[in-house]
């Protein structure tokens, strides 16, 4: 019943619902035509667009502290009710989150019952989509940034032109947070400044945020990358998962042609 749901309303809907409030145009999960590998080609294209018109790029990595579990269902319900979807889909959706309980046992001794009134289940069918539409509302406020995101991982794309605008960002952002019950953990939030390889003259990179680290390596979305746009460090990482321990081929309990198969099944996981 909820991937029925799912697949008949909430999907139609995140690709044709237009509207001021949400958009779905830059969430890559959860949805029929979004992948991990759409969303790294979305980044990678954006990045190299600008950089050839600025001399660097900026990409703030946002990480939110159990996302899944801090969705607020109140706040889901208005922003449900901004879909394009019938009545009666609108009213199984709050009540299949609506009339659950938890409580907590300890030495024979049980707590009393207490409404679930946050939190959505990652590995149901509704739950994902569920938080697609509740981050649809995230978007920049600065024109000529873009966002990207990929469930709860959030990536903020700025070009060199308009780098005083990182801290606008990052407020509206923490703005969102607070008010859809989520924690933006700065401690786990990077930024990292590419840069083109072949520029002759020096770069001057503005000065890093207080709160945010720097760092001149990112994995995104499983992917590692330099600031350089050079993925070797992905590639070699990838070669050593294809390696074959010397053990494995002294190991009586094991079928050495099958484990070297599935160190290349691995090895070519990785690649793609």
């Amino acid at each position: 019943m909820e991937r029925l749901v799912v697949r008949s309303y909430l999907y139609p809907t995140f690709i044709s619902h237009t509207s001021e409030t949400l958009t779905f145009t830059d969430q890559f999960a959860f949805r029929p035509t979004g992948s991990t590998t759409a969303a790294l080609i979305w980044i990678l294209y954006t990045i190299t667009q600008l950089l050839s018109q600025h001399d660097y790029v900026i990409v703030l990595a946002l990480d939110f502290s159990k996302a899944f579990d801090s969705v607020r269902h109140s706040t889901l319900f208005d922003k449900l009710a901004c879909l394009y979807i019938p009545d009666h889909v609108y009213n199984w959706l709050v009540e299949y989150f609506q009339g659950h309980s938890h409580c907590t046992i300890y030495e024979n001794n049980t707590s009393a019952l207490a409404d679930i009134s946050a939190s959505i289940i990652q590995g149901s069918a509704i739950g994902p989509a569920s938080y697609v539409v509740h981050a649809s509302d995230l978007v920049s406020i600065t024109a000529g940034n873009s966002l990207c995101k990929y469930a709860d991982d959030t990536y903020v794309i700025i070009p060199a032109s308009i780098h005083l605008s990182r801290c606008a960002e990052l407020d509206n952002i923490q703005t969102w947070a607070n008010h859809n019950n989520l924690h933006l953990n700065r401690a786990k939030c990077v930024e990292i400044v590419f840069s083109q390889t072949r520029r002759r003259r020096p770069i001057h990179r503005p000065p890093p945020l207080p709160d945010i680290t720097r760092v001149s390596t990112i994995k995104i979305l499983g992917v590692t990358i330099t600031n350089k746009l050079s993925v070797s460090d992905h590639i070699s990482s990838a070669l050593s998962y294809a390696r074959v321990p010397s053990h494995c081929m002294r190991c009586a309990h094991y079928d050495t042609k099958v484990r070297t198969k599935n160190c290349y099944k691995r090895f070519i996981g990785q690649l793609l």
